[in-house]
């Protein structure tokens, strides 16, 4: 796993597919990507629409048109899947922590759900998400010592191996950063913003409106890692989502909100592939960087008016 970014548990997980042909492995894959798919639109669409099979099949079309779900199944990644471990575990009560713990396993960043745990005190549920993620990185351990010693003592801190940060897929506040060849301090300054707000947030309003705090802990995770790939946006989804939920009779936010998706759709900082530096593709190249901001204000705005909190709109999603 070293030419990636994914612990050995991955390798692990994964490993069973090594015993297909390719064209049977190629075929698993993109079926169970589908069938994320249509379980997140299930879980996250109201039980009226989810029933409906021609707004389910219409829904299911919408989410092949989003680039980062194109993308996913272009190269064949996993974020789909991770991202329904990680709403699985905070669906079924019971299972609190397990599906976050396993995808932090399998893919570094969403151990930024255990933060979300935390600062909504579901201390429980945290303990679960932490205990299991080491359960899993020991087990990897144990059954590949050299693999997992090269890659937490040399691959994962070897950040050459990636790319370039400055690339066009890059859609983190690193890649705005670099694509403006500003110094460092400004990325780390950046992040340290965002995360104090989102902290703040969570810690505020997370237990009272656990679907909102999941959707803002997605868009976190795509800011603050030093590379998003544009396929990394799946996590996009969940707040997509809950806006549309939460903007049913407003015309003028779900204009807004379509025009996000529209946006995401489009491919549009590809425009600039070639040339991706400078102030003068500031706004273009970094256009999904904008939406995730702007996703983020809507989620707030939406959850905190006069002072009080609507209630969660994924009644299914809370603790």
């Amino acid at each position: 796993m070293y030419g990636f970014t994914y612990p050995p548990f991955a390798a692990m997980v994964m490993g069973p597919l090594a015993f297909l042909s390719w064209p049977v492995a190629v075929a698993a894959w993109i079926t169970g990507n589908v069938i994320c798919l249509v379980l997140l639109l299930h879980w996250f669409l109201p039980e009226n629409l989810s029933r409906n099979l021609k707004i389910g099949a219409l829904a299911l079309l919408a989410l092949f048109l989003f680039e980062p779900v194109r993308d996913t199944f272009s190269y064949a990644q996993v974020n789909l899947f991770l991202l329904l471990l990680v709403v699985a575990g905070l669906r079924y009560p019971r299972w609190a922590g397990v599906g976050i713990g396993l995808a932090a396993a399998i893919k570094l960043t969403p151990a930024v759900f255990i933060g979300y745990l935390l600062l909504s005190r579901q201390y429980r549920a945290a303990a679960v998400a932490a205990g299991t993620a080491v359960g899993a990185t020991a087990i990897a351990a144990i059954l590949a010592p050299h693999l997992s010693r090269t890659f937490w003592t040399e691959a994962l801190w070897d950040t050459n191996r990636v790319g370039h940060t400055y690339i066009v897929s890059n859609q983190s506040l690193r890649g705005v950063v670099d694509r403006l060849e500003a110094s460092s301090p400004w990325w780390l300054l950046s992040v340290a913003l965002v995360v104090v707000c989102w902290a703040w947030w969570v810690r505020k309003h997370g237990a009272a409106d656990p679907a909102a705090a999941l959707a803002l802990t997605g868009l976190l995770s795509c800011l603050i890692s030093p590379i998003s790939w544009v396929h990394h946006l799946v996590w996009l989804l969940p707040a997509f989502f809950l806006l549309l939920d939460r903007s049913i009779g407003n015309p003028k936010r779900l204009g807004v909100l379509a025009a996000l998706y529209v946006v995401m759709c489009s491919s549009l900082p590809w425009l600039w592939w070639d040339r991706p530096i400078g102030w003068d593709v500031f706004l273009g190249v970094n256009a999904y960087v904008w939406v995730t901001l702007a996703l983020g204000g809507l989620l707030v705005t939406s959850s905190v008016r006069a002072g009080r909190l609507p209630e969660p709109a994924f009644d299914s999603l809370s603790p």
